[in-house]
């Protein structure tokens, strides 16, 4: 399971995040998988199942055909009471560490 991308509530949506999951995976599992182990309010589960491109190489001496996996993509819809899903959030410790750190290797 992969984050692709994630949305913060507004006064008119709630909050959502779209992952990429393995196409065996069925809604029941991506809500207790999201549930549990992230241990958040989830509402509803939207699935979406994508066939993998294909695609033609050229070789020097012939084409080789081949095809992307197949995947499959979940938006989840969580509960009221999350609002912000703490995406972009800046750390001042953690950025003046690494200023250091990069002052330290130009030196």
């Amino acid at each position: 399971m992969m984050l692709v991308n994630a949305t913060n509530a507004t006064a008119t949506h709630k909050a959502t995040a779209m992952f990429r999951v393995l196409p065996k995976m069925t809604k029941h599992e991506i809500k207790e998988y999201v549930s549990k182990i992230y241990e958040l309010p989830v509402t509803q589960v939207r699935t979406m199942n994508y066939m993998g491109k294909r695609k033609r190489a050229s070789g020097k001496r012939k084409l080789v055909y081949f095809k992307y996996r197949d995947f499959k993509k979940a938006v989840v819809t969580f509960d009221d009471s999350i609002q912000d899903l703490g995406l972009g959030v800046r750390i001042p410790e953690l950025e003046e560490m690494k200023e250091e750190e990069e002052q330290q290797q130009l030196r």
